[in-house]
């Protein structure tokens, strides 16, 4: 069903996804992994565009959180993803997927310039179009840049990858009875505050229609299936939460 109905996707990525099992940076193997695994996605003829984080080298709000100014951190967090856009490029391009990268900081030695109609007619060219530096303006992050862009480029929902399998009514990682939600509504994410995405990014989504799909990117071989209508995700529409939750897995 998500296959069908989700042709053109716009996937976000943890900077983390990219760290593999070191402790920071980008680690070669996790990214080829990540890569091929769109490569897979792309040659099925699905529509996909990219926003990566910066987490794996520097983040801006942990850093202001440590004495730095709010701003300056957020740019340097900014030019964190576009180390991870121009690797997860190269990663790409190895695999004879057909990329451009295109940022909202204007750096021209290393990308383009984020502009629609340019994107747009990269993807209509069947190119996958990496968004870096995330809104290009402080105090964003790099979620709503994600929803921002999947606005932009029309696409049928967001995807996002993160560390666990979907969206749960408590934190999986220390509470061993969470329970994983199958499919909630924008309106109880951000009333319950369940902190998949910033409130804005889900907001944008909700205003736009856009549905998230939040799943499990460190699991090998993931990516493909939760976005071939397969595995475990949860899904954030508009459709009322059920009554019951799945148990975690």
């Amino acid at each position: 069903m998500r296959a069908r109905a989700h042709r053109r996707i716009l996937l976000k990525l943890s900077g983390e996804a990219l760290m593999g099992d070191s402790a920071f940076g980008i680690d070669p193997d996790a990214t080829g992994r990540i890569a091929a695994e769109i490569a897979e996605a792309r040659g099925e003829g699905m529509d996909l565009c990219l926003v990566v984080g910066g987490g794996n080298i520097f983040r801006g709000l942990a850093a202001a959180a440590r004495g730095f100014d709010r701003a300056s951190a957020d740019y340097m967090g900014m030019l964190a993803t576009v180390m991870n856009a121009l690797a997860l490029q190269n990663a790409l391009e190895q695999r004879g997927v057909d990329t451009r990268v295109q940022s909202a900081i204007p750096m021209a030695s290393v990308s383009e310039p984020y502009i629609r109609r340019r994107a747009m007619r990269h993807m209509e060219k069947g190119r996958i179009v990496i968004f870096a530096a995330g809104t290009g303006n402080p105090f964003f992050t790099t979620d709503t840049a994600a929803a921002l862009r999947a606005a932009e480029m029309g696409c049928d929902a967001l995807y996002k990858g993160t560390s666990v399998n979907g969206i749960y009514d408590s934190d999986p990682k220390t509470n061993p009875g969470a329970r994983r939600y199958s499919r909630i509504g924008y309106d109880q994410v951000l009333a319950d505050n369940l902190k998949v995405m910033d409130a804005s990014a889900v907001a944008l989504c909700r205003d736009n229609g856009i549905p998230i799909v939040v799943f499990n990117i460190r699991e090998p071989g993931n990516l493909a299936l939760v976005l071939g209508g397969g595995g475990q995700a949860t899904i954030v529409d508009r459709e009322p939460a059920p009554a019951a939750v799945a148990g975690a897995a």
